[in-house]
């Protein structure tokens, strides 16, 4: 996160603080990834607000976060409540079923009472034919037949003795029938019980699981209502460092144009040189890209800032290298940029070619000293107006700051 030049230093909160504004009344989608976005906002917070104080630093990285937050926690909150309706929903249409599968256990129970009823009925009958037989009815029929007076007597008397025998086994074919029928009825009563609890059993998970979500739902709105708080109190907090951050937004001004006149005053004494061999030049550190070269609106402070160079996140002490051969033409302390040093590499385009290196913690070369193309020139620190170790790497034209993305490698290796 490199010095905040005359267009960037208030961005930092502006652009935060305009955000929060703006989204205080404007729902914001959910990110893809909430902690990666919150980072991000974080880094843009402090890139912007590198030269103001540490209290404005400090509100702006909470608002940030709580911006970059509240999206996902407001999603959140949706997803939850659309949870509750659909659990309630299951909760309510499991207890019906649960009422229905015990509606019919009752009725099949019901079916086989009454078929065990009926069982216990014909068993009885049978058992007054047992009884009936184990008295002599057997022997009372045979005489029944010997007293016959006659041909036309006896076999009145046969069909008599044959309709008795069939009523016995009529009675005998409806205890087994009834028998049968109460055992079905049995099973079924026994597959509506296990149905009913199982339903029970559903409806009661599916009665937790509503809890559960509106639980979730709650802690879910508690989150946002928090977030909605923070983000009130770090745009109080930040309101306070208005003064102190425009006043260093104007130091930030005079240092840029102190620079640009610094460089044109170097090259009119001494001119720019030979002209740039061109090619890309090299990545003066090995790490990350953590901020770009670009003008900055800041909504809430109404400035425009620009960020004069692309920042590369390092390790502190990590080697700085020469990105083109040329000589030093400054190599110092230089206010908000910390130790700083730029290099002429001569004409482009018919203007002096420079390349700046800020915020390291050690120097190796002086004013005057020529360096080649990736020789060390100092070391990755966090020394002026900077939030943490990296390098803010420019490059300049006549003493004006280009994007420098635009002649390093495109791999940033």
């Amino acid at each position: 996160m490199g010095y905040c030049r005359p267009d960037r230093l208030i961005a930092a909160c502006l652009c935060l603080f305009a955000l929060f504004g703006f989204m205080l009344a404007v729902p914001v989608p959910a990110a893809a990834d909430p902690a990666d976005d919150a980072a991000r906002a974080v880094r843009r917070a402090e890139a912007l607000l590198e030269s103001a104080g540490a209290h404005a630093r400090s509100a702006a990285s909470s608002l940030a976060r709580a911006t970059a937050a509240l999206p996902a926690a407001q999603q959140r909150v949706a997803t939850a409540r659309g949870v509750v309706i659909a659990t309630r929903v299951e909760a309510d249409t499991a207890r019906r079923q649960a009422d229905t599968a015990r509606a019919g256990h009752q009725r099949v129970a019901g079916e086989y009472t009454a078929a065990a009823s009926r069982v216990d009925a014909a068993r009885e009958r049978v058992e007054e034919i047992a009884r009936a037989s184990y008295m002599g009815s057997t022997f009372n029929r045979l005489n029944l037949l010997a007293g016959a007076t006659g041909p036309q007597d006896l076999m009145d008397r046969l069909g008599l003795v044959e309709h008795l025998m069939h009523q016995e086994q009529g009675e005998v074919r409806t205890l087994t029938a009834a028998r049968r029928t109460a055992r079905i009825a049995q099973d079924r009563a026994g597959a509506a019980k296990r149905t009913a609890e199982a339903a029970e059993a559903a409806a009661a998970d599916r009665l937790r699981a509503a809890r559960s979500a509106q639980a979730s739902a709650l802690r879910a709105q508690q989150e946002v209502n928090e977030l909605v708080l923070a983000r009130r109190a770090a745009l109080r907090a930040a309101e306070t460092q208005r003064a102190g951050v425009l006043a260093q937004y104007r130091a930030a001004v005079r240092a840029e144009n102190r620079v640009r006149a610094a460089m044109r005053g170097w090259e009119n004494r001494s001119g720019v040189g030979s002209r740039y061999s061109g090619g890309r030049l090299l990545m003066p550190v090995h790490g990350w890209k953590s901020s770009d070269y670009g003008n900055r609106y800041d909504p809430y402070y109404r400035v425009w800032q620009l960020h004069a160079g692309a920042d590369f996140a390092a390790g502190s002490g990590s080697p700085i290298r020469a990105a083109a051969s040329g000589r030093v033409i400054q190599a110092g302390w230089n206010g908000g940029y910390g130790r700083y040093t730029c290099i002429n590499h001569g004409r482009m385009n018919g203007h002096g070619f420079t390349t700046c290196y800020a915020h390291q913690s050690k120097i190796y070369v002086s004013v005057g000293e020529y360096v080649r193309r990736g020789e060390i020139i100092g070391r990755v620190g966090s020394t002026g107006a900077s939030t943490g170790a990296h390098l803010h790497f420019e490059t300049r034209f006549g003493g004006a700051p280009r994007n420098p993305l635009y002649y390093l490698p495109g791999c940033l290796c």
